[in-house]
């Protein structure tokens, strides 16, 4: 049987800010088009659970009312710890413990959905197994950078690339 990988799953501008100040993303617009989802439903299917930051989850709800992960379960990495509810579980623990566990658990992927603060974390343990990084064709020159100075050096191994007709360009990598 498989052991699941997390896999972090994000877009970024091409100097690698995954938002604006005052986490704007409104960059991300400039590659919307009707039909084309670069891949994301196909993604959600080999996922089981999806961790993400206070931040980002509080962006989700902002903006959508609600988190639409019906089929798997989230944990949401949080200091603040808020009531548990539905498929959302609020986790202050250690992330190493929790990843092992869920590799242990899970049948499928971990989706490892963002913030900055989230990722550069997981980055320091050595957590992220995969990378798919979509490099949306813009500029931002400043805002929340994705990848922090601090992290270990990591090799990595190119599993492929594909290029998309609005710029975009996705990757997606593994450990060496």
């Amino acid at each position: 049987m498989r052991t699941p990988k997390s896999v972090l799953y994000i877009a970024m501008s091409l100097d690698g800010f995954i938002a604006k100040p005052n986490d704007d993303l409104s960059f991300l617009s400039i590659v919307a088009k009707l039909g084309e989802d670069y891949g994301y439903s196909e993604f959600i299917k080999a996922v089981e659970t999806i961790i993400l930051g206070r931040k980002t989850y509080d962006w989700v709800i902002k903006e959508a009312g609600e988190l639409s992960y019906p089929d798997q379960k989230v944990y949401v990495i949080s200091n603040s710890i808020k009531k548990n509810k539905d498929n959302v579980n609020f986790y202050s623990g250690n992330l190493n413990e929790l990843i092992t566990k869920l590799k242990s658990e899970n049948q499928k992927d971990i989706f490892i959905d963002g913030g900055a603060e989230l990722v550069n974390n997981l980055m320091k343990d050595n957590l992220i197994d995969e990378f798919i990084i979509s490099v949306i064709p813009i500029f931002l020159g400043n805002g929340v950078r994705l990848f922090n100075e601090g992290i270990p050096e990591k090799r990595l191994k190119l599993i492929y690339v594909k290029n998309f007709d609005t710029g975009l360009v996705q990757l997606k990598y593994e450990l060496a």
